[in-house]
């Protein structure tokens, strides 16, 4: 059981001078989830090394026994500073993807080419597939073979309007997640904010928030 998980690159919040990158408990969950499920686990992202991490998902209070964990583990540690460049990626060789969040991902996997090309074929192909809290922001630009936004008709969510009012950020991401999902015919669903919830239509898989990654990342396996 080969699984793919894809990081951003990007670690800049915007113009505010603050760095951003992927959420450590979004990564942290879901890859003991797969590992210990006995997974074969690749990290990749698009520049490839060492992914910036957000500093408010290294805080004190954002801690879990996921992430607790992965601070003991030098192996994961070190798997995570060689990610694999996204363009040396052959996503047959999968056969599960899963993006975890973080406000980068807004910047970076939303257009990146080669994200896009691996969401679509791996989608395309009926494989599992999974995506939670900002990082549904990768289907903003995806496309089915008919050439409609990939998520249009489908059941997700992804981290909420509110949620994103409630860290401060509305008016500094580049686009909200929950607007963009709708506005591409997505059938967005949402639970409360900040509590895990998770929507699975087929073989594609969504959380809305980082308390959502663990229960994606086993939702990843049912469908598998």
């Amino acid at each position: 059981m080969n699984i793919l998980m894809v990081l951003t690159s990007h670690d800049q919040l915007g113009d505010t001078g603050e760095k951003t990158g992927f959420w450590l408990e979004e990564f942290a969950a879901p890859y003991y989830v797969f590992k210990d499920a006995g997974a074969t686990v690749t990290l990749a992202s698009p520049k490839g090394g060492q992914p910036p991490l957000d500093p408010k998902s290294d805080a004190a209070d954002a801690q879990t026994e996921a992430t607790d964990r992965f601070k003991d583990d030098p192996e994961a540690q070190a798997a995570l500073a060689e990610t694999v460049q996204l363009s040396e990626i052959v996503g047959r060789d999968y056969d599960a993807v899963f993006y975890p969040g973080g406000h980068g991902p807004l910047w970076d996997l939303a257009t990146d080419a080669h994200s896009i090309a691996l969401i679509e074929a791996t989608v395309a192909a009926d494989r599992p597939f999974g995506a939670v809290c900002h990082a549904p922001a990768i289907f903003k630009d995806t496309k089915a073979a008919d050439g409609t936004p990939l998520v249009s008709g489908r059941n997700v969510t992804g981290f909420t309007n509110t949620e994103e009012n409630g860290v401060g950020l509305t008016d500094v991401v580049p686009f909200l997640v929950e607007d963009m999902l709708k506005a591409n015919g997505g059938l967005y669903a949402k639970g409360p904010d900040w509590g895990s919830f998770v929507v699975t239509d087929g073989k594609l898989v969504t959380g809305q928030n980082p308390a959502s990654s663990e229960a994606a990342a086993k939702a990843l396996l049912d469908v598998m």
